[in-house]
C-alpha cells in the first residue's frame, strides 16, 4: 500500500466512521458497534503493513500543500515511536469498543457514542503521526474538545457536566499554552517541520527562547496528562461511562502529553531547566496520587488516582535526562495501558452486575464473579509489581534508574530512590484494597443487583489485555523487546543505550527495593485497616491541600468577584457606554502609535478636491449628523438619515472605480436596515421628560463629549488614510494581483480573485465565523422570551413607528407592501427577478463585479421582501427555507473545493480554470473557485435568513403577547387580531430575566 493512503486512511478513516456512526438512528446499537469495530481493527491491519518499514528503521511520510507560502504543510509520519502509540490507541481502542457493546444500556444513543469514541480516536492518531508542529496543536485541541463530549456523554447527571466541564478547562488551557509553545519553537528553528525541529536539538537549547517555549509546551504536557499541580481534573472525569475511562485514561489522552514529553526529549532535555520542573512535577505526583489512591472508596477514583501516580513515574523517568530512563519510560507506557485498562474493565464490570461501585458495600465477589475476580487479581498484582508480571521488569528499570540518577540538585537525587521504594510501597497497598475490598470477605448485603458473572465476550477484553501483562512478564525479550527497540531507536536514534529485558538479573539493589517495596505495601494495607473501614472520605494530612478546592476558588474568583468588579467599572446596560470605551481605547492605542513613529509627509503630491465629491462627501456628512441628532427624537428618521451615509459610502466607492465594493455596501445597507428594524421593536422610546437646568447642562455636556470622541477617530482614520494614500512604496502590492489574477486564478475581478483564490483560506475562515455568529444569535434569540412584563418599558411608551414598521401582519387587508405603496402582487413577482439577478452576481463574479457574497445578500433581499408581505408563516409553508442546511452545504463546498485540489498534487484550495468549449455558446471560461463562491453564497443566505427569521419570529411573539394598543389613534388602521397559531412544541418558555 502507498506510503501517502495508509497514512491518511489511518487518519481520515475514524472521523469518516464517526459521521457515519453519528448518522445512525439511536437503537441501531450493533450496527455503530460493528462500524466502530471495523474501523479500529482496520487500523491495526494498516499498522501491520507498515510495520516492516518501521522496523528497518525507516519513517512513513507524506506531506501535501496547505499554505507552502508561510512554510504550513499537513504533514503525516510514522516511524517506529508514533507507531507504538499508533497500535495503542487502536489496538486498545478495538477491545475498549468490544467491551461497550455489552457495557452501554440499550436506552442510551449508542451511536452517538460510538461517534465520539471514534473521532476521538481519529484526533488521537493525528497527534501521534503529526509531522507538523502546528497540525499537533490542533489534533491536540482536537482531543480535548471529543474527551470533553465522551466525559460528559451523561450530560443528564450533574457529576459529568462538572467533570467534563472541569477536563476541558484544564487541557484546553493547557493546550493554548502548547499553541504558544509551539510558535516559540518554530521561531527558534525556522521551520515548523517536526524532521527539522528535531534535528535542531543543539539550537534549541541555546536559542534565548529556549525557557518560554519550554515552559509554555512543559505546561501543555503536563495538564493533558494531569501532573502536579493539574491532577485533579482526572478523579473527577470518573464519571464518564466505563469504556470512556478504560480509553482514556490508560492508553490515549493522558498518555499524549507523555508522548508530546517523549518526542521532544531529544532537543529539549538535557537541560537543569527540563530536570527541575519535569522530575519536580513527576515526582510530586508520583507520591501524591499513590497516597490519595489507598484511601479512595469508589473503585474507579482508585484507579485514577493510580493513574496519576503512574503518569508521574512516566514522567519522572522522562525528567531525570537520561537515556535508559527513557527507555524506561517507554516501556511502563505499555506495560501502565494493558494492566490499567484491565482493571477500569474489571471495575465497569463489578458496577454493571452489581450496581455500585463503592468498596465499603462490596466484598466477597469472589464466590459469586470468580472468573473476573482472578482476572483483576492478575492485573492488580501487575500494577503492584510482583515478579513474573510486566510491571515487575519496568519498575525494576525505574528502580534502577532512580539509584543511578545523576542531576543539577542533589537533594532531589538524594531522595529518588527512597521516593520510589514508599511509592511502589503505597501501589501494593491500593491495589491489595482493590482486590481484598471487593472480591474477598464476608457475602455483600444489600447490593442493587444480585452479583454473576458478565457475558464472556464483555469479559474477553479484560482476558486478553491480563494474558499481555502475563506474557510480557514471562517473555519480555521475545514478546515485546522488538516494538521497544522500534520504539527507543526512533525517538533516541544513534544514542540509544544498551539494556536488558532479562526477568532474573541476580540479587541487586533494584531487587532489594522491590522486594521492600512489596513486604511495606501489605504491612501497610493491615495496619489502615481499622481507619479504611470507618470510611472517612479523602486521604488524611491532604484533604484540605486539595488542588480542586484551588481551581474552584479561583474560577469564583475569575467568573465572579473579579467579573463583577470588571463589569460595575466597565459594564452598562446601554450599548453607547459601550461603544464609547470601545472607540476611545482604539484612539489612545493609535494615538500613542502615532507619536511613537508617525510616518510624515508623503512623497505624492495631493490632487486637488474634486467639488462634485465634495458636495458628496457633505451631504453623507449632513446625514450623520442628522442622524446623531434624530437619535434622541425618532429613530426611525435616524435610520434613514445613517442609510444616506451608506448610499455615499457607495457613491464615492464607485468614484474611485471600486465597483464590487459599492455594490457590496449598498446589499450590506439594505439587510442590516431591516435587520435594524426589527430590533426597533424592543427599544424603549425616549420620553422628552421636563428635567432640571442642571440635567440639561449635564445631557448637552455629554452629547459634546461623544461628538468629542467621533471626531478624534473620524480624523484620525482620516489622517491614516491620507499618509497611505500619499506615498508610494517600493513595490505597489497591487501589482502582485494584478499581475497574477488572471495568469494564476482565471479571473479578471482581482477582488474576487483575492478573496476564492489568493486569500481563500482567509475566505473560509471568515464565513466559517459568520455561519458561528448566525449560530449564536438564532440560540440567544431562542432563549428571549418577549412580554410586557418582561421589558421594563411599558408598551405605551413604545417607539410607534418601529413598531409599525417591524410587525408583518395583515391591518385590515392590508399588506406591508400597501404601507409601502407597492402593490403586493408586483412585489411578489420581485422575487424570481431579485433571485436571477442573484445568479446573475454569483456566475459573473470572477471576471465582472459581483460574486458569492453580494449575491448571496441579494437572494436574502428577495427572500426578506416576502417576510414583508405575508409574514413568518406564509412565507416558511411556501418557500421552505430551511437556514441550517443552506449553511452547512455552503461550508461543505467551500471546503470541498480546497480538499479538491488536494486530488491533483495542488496546496489546498488552488484554484482551476480553463474554458469549455460548448456547442452554441462557444468557449465559456470555467474556474473551480465558481464552487467556492457558490459556498459563500449558500452561507451568507443560510447565515442572513437564520437571524432574520429569529427577530422576525420574536415580533411576531411579541405582537401576540403585548399588550393592547394605545388609546390614541395610529397613524396607519388599527389592526385586525390574527389567529393565533396552533401552539407547537417549544423549549422551556423563559425569559432573559429569568435567566
Amino acid at each position: 500500500m502507498p506510503d501517502a493512503l495508509l497514512l491518511l486512511t489511518a487518519v481520515g478513516l475514524p472521523f469518516v466512521g464517526a459521521i457515519a456512526a453519528g448518522l445512525l438512528p439511536t437503537h441501531a446499537r450493533n450496527a455503530a458497534a460493528w462500524m466502530a469495530g471495523g474501523v479500529a481493527l482496520v487500523g491495526l491491519a494498516l499498522l501491520w503493513a507498515a510495520y516492516s518499514t518501521v522496523a528497518a528503521g525507516g519513517v512513513l511520510r507524506h506531506e501535501i500543500d496547505w499554505m507552502p507560502s508561510v512554510g504550513l504543510n499537513f504533514i503525516l509520519r510514522m516511524d517506529g515511536f508514533a507507531w507504538l502509540f499508533a497500535g495503542l490507541i487502536s489496538g486498545v481502542g478495538a477491545l475498549v469498543i468490544l467491551y461497550a457493546r455489552y457495557y452501554m444500556s440499550a436506552e442510551d444513543p449508542v451511536p452517538r457514542f460510538f461517534s465520539f469514541l471514534l473521532a476521538f480516536m481519529g484526533s488521537m492518531m493525528g497527534v501521534v503521526l503529526s509531522g507538523n508542529l502546528i497540525q499537533i496543536a490542533f489534533f491536540w485541541e482536537l482531543t480535548s474538545l471529543f474527551s470533553f463530549l465522551l466525559i460528559g456523554y451523561w450530560h443528564h447527571l450533574a457529576a459529568a457536566r462538572d467533570g467534563a466541564r472541569m477536563a476541558l478547562t484544564i487541557t484546553a488551557t493547557g493546550g493554548l499554552c502548547l499553541f504558544a509553545g509551539m510558535l516559540v519553537l518554530g521561531h527558534i528553528v525556522g521551520s515548523y517541520n517536526l524532521d527539522v525541529v528535531l534535528a535542531s536539538g543543539d539550537r534549541i537549547r541555546a536559542h534565548p527562547l529556549y525557557l518560554p517555549a519550554l515552559i509554555l509546551i512543559l505546561l501543555g504536557a503536563l495538564t493533558k496528562s494531569a501532573q502536579f499541580p493539574f491532577h485533579f481534573w482526572l478523579p473527577h472525569a470518573m464519571a464518564a461511562p466505563t469504556p470512556v475511562s478504560a480509553y482514556l485514561h490508560s492508553a490515549t489522552l493522558v498518555k499524549v502529553g507523555i508522548f508530546l514529553m517523549a518526542r521532544l526529549w531529544p532537543v529539549m532535555a538535557g537541560t537543569e531547566a527540563w530536570f527541575w520542573i519535569v522530575s519536580s512535577a513527576g515526582i510530586a505526583t508520583l507520591l501524591l496520587g499513590a497516597y490519595a489512591a489507598i484511601f479512595q472508596h469508589d473503585l474507579k477514583g482508585l484507579l485514577a488516582y493510580s493513574t496519576i501516580s503512574h503518569l508521574g513515574l512516566i514522567t519522572l523517568l522522562l525528567g531525570l535526562n537520561s537515556r535508559l530512563a527513557m527507555v524506561a519510560a517507554i516501556f511502563h507506557i505499555i506495560n501502565h495501558a494493558t494492566f490499567k485498562a484491565s482493571l477500569f474493565m474489571a471495575a465497569g464490570i463489578i458496577d454493571h452486575e452489581t450496581g455500585t461501585r463503592d468498596i465499603r458495600r462490596l466484598s466477597g465477589l469472589n464466590r459469586f464473579m470468580p472468573f473476573t475476580a482472578r482476572l483483576a487479581l492478575v492485573a492488580a498484582a501487575a500494577m503492584a509489581g510482583v515478579p513474573l508480571l510486566n510491571g515487575f521488569i519496568s519498575k525494576e528499570m525505574f528502580f534502577a534508574e532512580a539509584l543511578s540518577a545523576e542531576g543539577p540538585l542533589p537533594p532531589l537525587i538524594d531522595i529518588l530512590p527512597v521516593a520510589a521504594t514508599v511509592a511502589s510501597a503505597f501501589s501494593v497497598a491500593y491495589s491489595l484494597r482493590f482486590i481484598h475490598g471487593a472480591f474477598f470477605g464476608p457475602d455483600p448485603v444489600d447490593l442493587p443487583r444480585k452479583p454473576h458473572e458478565p457475558p464472556s465476550w464483555m469479559r474477553f477484553p479484560v482476558e486478553i489485555l491480563v494474558l499481555a501483562c502475563i506474557i510480557v512478564g514471562l517473555l519480555p525479550a521475545a514478546t515485546v523487546g522488538p516494538y521497544l527497540d522500534m520504539a527507543a531507536h526512533a525517538a533516541l536514534g544513534t544514542a540509544t543505550p544498551e539494556y536488558s529485558l532479562a526477568v532474573w538479573h541476580g540479587f541487586n539493589r533494584p531487587l532489594l527495593m522491590s522486594l521492600l517495596a512489596l513486604t511495606a505495601g501489605v504491612v501497610l494495607y493491615l495496619l489502615l485497616q481499622e481507619y479504611l473501614a470507618k470510611g472517612v472520605e479523602g486521604a488524611p494530612l491532604i484533604r484540605r491541600l486539595d488542588s480542586q478546592r484551588l481551581f474552584e476558588r479561583a474560577l469564583v474568583f475569575l467568573s465572579w468577584r473579579l467579573a463583577r468588579t470588571a463589569e460595575g467599572l466597565l459594564g452598562t446596560r446601554r450599548l453607547q457606554p459601550q461603544l464609547r470605551l470601545v472607540v476611545c481605547v482604539a484612539v489612545l492605542a493609535a494615538g500613542w502609535a502615532a507619536l511613537l513613529r508617525w510616518p510624515g509627509p508623503g512623497n505624492l503630491i495631493p490632487a486637488g478636491i474634486d467639488p462634485v465629491l465634495a458636495l458628496i462627501w457633505a451631504i453623507g456628512a449632513g446625514c450623520a449628523l442628522g442622524a446623531a441628532w434624530q437619535a434622541k427624537f425618532h429613530r426611525l428618521a435616524a435610520l434613514i438619515l445613517l442609510g444616506g451615509t451608506g448610499l455615499v459610502t457607495c457613491i464615492t466607492f464607485v468614484w474611485f472605480s471600486a465597483p464590487d465594493l459599492a455594490l457590496t455596501q449598498l446589499l450590506v445597507e439594505v439587510v442590516t436596515t431591516v435587520l435594524l428594524l426589527l430590533g426597533l421593536r424592543w427599544l424603549p422610546k425616549r420620553l422628552d421628560l421636563p428635567g432640571t437646568r442642571a440635567a440639561e447642562v449635564l445631557t448637552r455636556t455629554r452629547r459634546l463629549r461623544d461628538l468629542g470622541i467621533a471626531v478624534a477617530a473620524g480624523a484620525g482614520m482620516a489622517a491614516l488614510a491620507f499618509a497611505v494614500m500619499t506615498r508610494v512604496p517600493p513595490e505597489l502590492l497591487a501589482e502582485h494581483f494584478l499581475e497574477r489574477a488572471y495568469t494564476e486564478g482565471g479571473g479578471t475581478n482581482v477582488v474576487n480573485v483575492i478573496l476564492v483564490d489568493f486569500r481563500g483560506f482567509d475566505t473560509l475562515g471568515e464565513i466559517t465565523v459568520l455561519g458561528a455568529v448566525a449560530l449564536t444569535a438564532y440560540a440567544l434569540l431562542r432563549r428571549f422570551r418577549p412580554a410586557p412584563d418582561s421589558v421594563d418599558v411599558p408598551e405605551q411608551q413604545r417607539d410607534q413607528s418601529a413598531y409599525d414598521i417591524a410587525q408583518p401582519e395583515r391591518r385590515d387587508g392590508d399588506t406591508v407592501a400597501d404601507w409601502l405603496l407597492i402593490p403586493s402582487l408586483i412585489a411578489r413577482l420581485l422575487f424570481p427577478i431579485i433571485c436571477l439577478v442573484a445568479m446573475f452576481l454569483l456566475l459573473r463574479g470572477h471576471d465582472q463585479p459581483g460574486g458569492g457574497f453580494a449575491a448571496g445578500l441579494t437572494a436574502s433581499i428577495a427572500m426578506i421582501l416576502q417576510y414583508m408581505l405575508g409574514g413568518t408563516q406564509w412565507v416558511e409553508a411556501r418557500l421552505r427555507v430551511l437556514p441550517l442546511r443552506w449553511m452547512g452545504i455552503g461550508l461543505l463546498l467551500a471546503a470541498g473545493t480546497g480538499l479538491g485540489a488536494w486530488a491533483f498534487g495542488r496546496p489546498f484550495l488552488t484554484s482551476y480554470f480553463a474554458y469549455a468549449d460548448l456547442p452554441v455558446l462557444g468557449k465559456i471560461p470555467m474556474a473551480s473557485a465558481l464552487i467556492f463562491d457558490v459556498g459563500v453564497f449558500a452561507l451568507v443566505v443560510g447565515a442572513t435568513m437564520l437571524t432574520l427569521i429569529a427577530l422576525a419570529r420574536q415580533s411576531l411573539r411579541g405582537h401576540r403577547a403585548s399588550a393592547p394598543r394605545p388609546a390614541d389613534p395610529p397613524a396607519l388602521p388599527p389592526p385586525v387580531p390574527a389567529p393565533a397559531p396552533p401552539p407547537t412544541p417549544t423549549p422551556a418558555q423563559t425569559t432573559m430575566g429569568d435567566d
